[in-house]
């Protein structure tokens, strides 16, 4: 049959770079009431009739959500653009809907699930393309796996890519560093394409949008669902600025070659203890380590330090919990003590906040990198873990305190190994130990009166 599909301006422009041969994936968003689910809807159903036989995806965080939001709008779509009812199908059972040329399109639960972390139940599918809604509640990682599930469904026969669409409303998610961000500063990479729609963009509901978005009382939700504000401040309280964080991971790494290394050292079966390797400012290597007892802890540590000339004074190891154990057997280490009184009875409820401040600020101003090779998933990790640095009762007088640990992990749903690991830096700048100390190093072959291993000596050197 033949589809009359009249977008308006931004659809079109979408519409352009989804047809195109180079752009491969087409993110169009921005504010509430621009036309991007409806956007999906017109293609799935063009490709459905388009090309018979093809299959593609809708997908979304949770696919109760999607049937209640975005396949309703997929029906909207077929009856305003003539489909017959009689041409497709809703299988409720699996999920997808079948045309009756052949023609398929798979409805997915994209949510991250704890017992499919590298979302394994894709991996064997294979579309044409497909569609991501509100793409900013999911995983990037998800993005990621669907990227290789596209292009491998006929595409050779119809002589079309295989491409992804995704819609979202501003948000300081995965969409933020991948799309816009690199969209705003003219670095975006040619198979990607980013456009912004707002409520003033779509014609047919604009008027009703208006009244509704204008009502809104909260500024920042205002300022993104209306105004399609992706700069927004979402928080506050938050001590580190997003755009910094972000080039944490571009930032020129610093040519100083004092060595340091900070150890969070998991406290419960699901945390992880986590090596942070610096040179100067600059994280050169950050390890992830599960399930060591304290014994393995120690000997990883005095192998990394010995093998990469780390003194033992420039090695600092969280001792609450379990990490304590790891410093009683490598005497000469620092302990971190997240709770005990801040350096120089400066305003701060412990040492942690004096720390965290310090390290923010140094954040801000462009004085931290991360230089060590990381993949996506843990470069988002970090970026969530230093989000979530925030104050607590900042319009408050008092000690200057952060958000509960506990508060943290439930936002995050795991502990926030790798941001403590990070910030923990910090404690060589406000406890004045920089370098200049009298430094534990260690030497092999030699055992002293007091070593605590055959083979390891603890020989003061100063300066080093």
């Amino acid at each position: 049959m033949e589809l009359a599909i009249k977008p308006f301006l931004k659809q079109y422009e979408a519409w352009q770079k989804w047809l195109d041969k180079e752009t491969l994936f087409v993110f169009l968003g921005g504010g509430a009431g621009g036309g991007k689910s409806y956007w999906i809807a017109q293609k799935r159903i063009a490709t459905a009739y388009g090309y018979p036989g093809s299959r593609a995806f809708i997908g979304r965080k949770e696919l109760k959500r999607l049937m209640s939001s975005t396949f309703v709008t997929f029906t909207k779509a077929c009856k305003e653009l003539g489909v017959p009812k009689s041409d497709w199908d809703l299988n409720g059972q699996y999920n997808y809907i079948q045309f009756k040329n052949g023609s398929r399109i798979d409805l997915l639960d994209l949510d991250y699930k704890p017992s499919d972390p590298e979302y394994e139940r894709f991996g064997s599918l294979e579309y044409t393309e497909g569609d991501v809604d509100e793409s900013p509640e999911i995983q990037q990682k998800a993005f990621e796996v669907l990227k290789s599930r596209v292009g491998r469904h006929k595409n050779h026969e119809f002589g079309i890519p295989g491409k992804i669409g995704l819609t979202g409303n501003p948000s300081k998610e995965w969409p933020y560093r991948v799309f816009y961000k690199p969209f705003r500063d003219g670095t975006l990479p040619r198979e990607y394409a980013f456009i912004q729609a707002l409520y003033k963009d779509n014609p047919i509901t604009a008027k009703i949008y208006e009244r509704q978005l204008s009502s809104i009382t909260d500024k920042t939700t205002k300022e993104r669902l209306m105004f399609g504000n992706w700069e927004y401040d979402s928080s506050h309280d938050a001590l580190m600025q997003y755009e910094a964080i972000i080039d944490l991971f571009t930032n020129p790494p610093s040519y100083k070659e004092d060595l340091y290394l900070t150890v969070d050292v998991a406290r419960y079966g699901q945390d992880k203890t986590v090596y942070a390797f610096w040179r100067d400012w600059d994280a050169y290597e950050i390890v992830e380590r599960t399930k060591l007892g304290v014994d393995k802890v120690a000997e990883e540590l005095r192998n990394y330090m010995y093998q990469r000339g780390i003194p033992y004074s420039h090695c600092l190891v969280d001792e609450d919990g379990l990490g304590g154990g790891v410093v009683d057997i490598l005497r000469g280490v620092k302990g971190f003590q997240a709770n005990a009184a801040p350096f120089n009875h400066e305003n701060y409820r412990n040492l942690k906040a004096q720390c965290a401040w310090r390290f923010s600020e140094l954040v801000n101003n462009h004085g931290v990198s991360i230089s060590a090779e990381l993949d996506e998933e843990r470069k988002n990790e970090i970026i969530a873990d230093l989000e979530q640095v925030r104050s607590k009762d900042i319009d408050k007088d008092g000690k200057r305190q952060l958000k509960p640990k506990e508060e943290v992990k439930e936002i995050l749903g795991r502990s926030p190994d790798k941001g403590d690991a990070l910030i923990m830096r910090a404690w060589f700048d406000v406890s004045g130990f920089g370098g200049d100390e009298e430094a534990l190093v260690i030497k092999p072959g030699i055992t002293v009166e007091g070593s605590r291993k055959p083979g390891i000596a603890h020989v003061f050197k100063p300066g080093l």
